[in-house]
């Protein structure tokens, strides 16, 4: 086993796509067998026994897993074997974004890995670590490496996210040495946060960091400001939910004050979205009063006039540069429209009758309240673009969550606060009845 993924390791890129597609083609079921026991057990009768029909049963189960499934199940017991099957299902997500002909094949076959790897990264097999300035000094590279929604600028900046009111914990998996799987930064604050701006704003010096000590009095917060999933190949596998979980148990016994639970969260998406809604509204030469009111777009002609082009249009490119959030009177005029359409595009969007927003659906999935939407509280060129700046708390109330969770995951019902309410009562009601 060690041979064939040293020998993996080693192909080129297109070489591995090869590879993957002969492995589930030629690895999957085996459809002539599964069919010969489907049929004996399709015409079997209840004279041959019960022993009988139970050894066909077994033979159609057997039939049933495909070979590559033993083979991934024996690199798992290599060293460093479950490593190399978390990459390896990397790739064949990769490859499934262009397969072809194989597509089907390789969709079982990363459905049967996936399967493996939800059973051996279940809760059980992990534990939670804080990291410190005093952590190994590579677990510490690893953590500003992979740092996904904030990037870390240098080493003083990774100091003062793991220093005092600060706490980095990670999931460690048995099988993963010394390879974190979700990073939760956390931040101790006495409130909840509505700008990322004074979390990750320039640092202190180090040794101005060194002399920081923690209040305990200040401490009846925490916020949850980035939480990111290292490892492509583990899509799909619940983590970051047990990860919060846990954290907030460390947090209560280290600080048994603490009563306020908040995330302070992206929106990815946002912005692409409400671009692509402009423009499906300029191509059908729609009237813009389904994304914005009369008043609101009286009041951005007055900072935004275009002689030569229709206002939305201008506004639609207008947003595309960064620089818009620096004029106050036009930051000014966008922010209650802006704020509107958010909270639509959060709480009205759906995709299979779930968040379409996938922060948003990991949070509610978690039993977090979609809490409060803040203006201009990421101006990074990041979160401008993602977001026009916007950034939502979803917050939570530990003797709600297990409730809010079932009730979203069952009937997709999200929990939400007035204010968001009251954002999206402003909308056309064809748009707010979609909830």
């Amino acid at each position: 086993m060690r041979d064939l993924c040293g020998y993996y390791s080693g192909l080129i890129q297109q070489d591995k796509v090869i590879f993957l597609k002969m492995l589930a083609r030629d690895y999957g079921v085996q459809q002539e067998d599964v069919l010969q026991f489907a049929s004996m057990l399709a015409t079997s009768s209840q004279d041959i026994g019960t022993a009988s029909i139970l050894r066909i049963h077994e033979r159609l189960r057997k039939a049933l897993v495909p070979p590559y499934q033993s083979l991934f199940t024996q690199i798992s017991h290599v060293d460093n074997g479950v490593k190399f099957l978390v990459d390896l299902r990397t790739d064949i997500l990769n490859a499934l974004l262009s397969s072809g002909d194989d597509r089907p094949f390789m969709a079982a076959m990363n459905s049967c890995l996936l399967d493996l790897l939800r059973l051996w990264f279940s809760v059980g097999f992990f534990q939670v670590e804080r990291i410190t300035w005093e952590s190994p000094c590579d677990m510490l590279q690893k953590i500003s490496d992979k740092e996904a929604v904030h990037p870390i600028r240098n080493w003083y900046d990774l100091k003062r996210r793991v220093g005092p009111y600060r706490r980095c914990f990670v999931f460690m998996h048995n099988s993963m040495p010394r390879e974190p799987v979700v990073i939760l930064h956390t931040a101790l604050t006495d409130s909840i946060t509505s700008s990322i701006q004074t979390l990750v704003s320039r640092s202190p010096r180090a040794e101005d960091i060194d002399e920081i000590k923690e209040d305990p009095g200040r401490v009846t917060t925490a916020i949850f400001y980035s939480i990111t999933a290292t490892q492509r190949g583990l899509a799909g596998v619940d983590l970051g939910n047990y990860l919060i979980k846990n954290t907030v148990k460390e947090l209560l016994l280290e600080y048994p004050q603490m009563h306020q639970f908040s995330s302070l969260s992206p929106i990815p998406g946002f912005h692409d979205w409400l671009s692509a809604e402009i423009t499906r509204y300029l191509h059908l030469k729609q009237h813009p009063s389904a994304l914005l009111s009369a008043s609101d777009l009286q009041e951005i002609q007055t900072v935004l006039a275009s002689p030569n082009k229709p206002l939305m249009e201008t506004l639609q490119m207008t947003l595309k540069k960064a620089t818009w959030a620096q004029n106050e009177s036009l930051a000014r005029v966008l922010e209650a429209p802006l704020m509107r359409l958010c909270a639509r595009y959060l709480y009205c969007e759906k995709q299979l009758g779930f968040a379409r927003n996938p922060v948003a659906n990991f949070h509610l999935r978690n039993g977090a309240v979609m809490w409060r939407l803040n203006w201009l509280a990421d101006t990074s060129p990041r979160g401008l673009n993602n977001s026009l700046g916007m950034m939502i708390n979803y917050r939570y109330y530990l003797d709600e969550t297990e409730s809010n969770s079932k009730k979203y995951i069952e009937n997709q019902s999200i929990s939400v606060s007035d204010q968001i309410l009251e954002l999206v009562s402003h909308l056309p009601q064809k748009v707010t009845s979609s909830n």
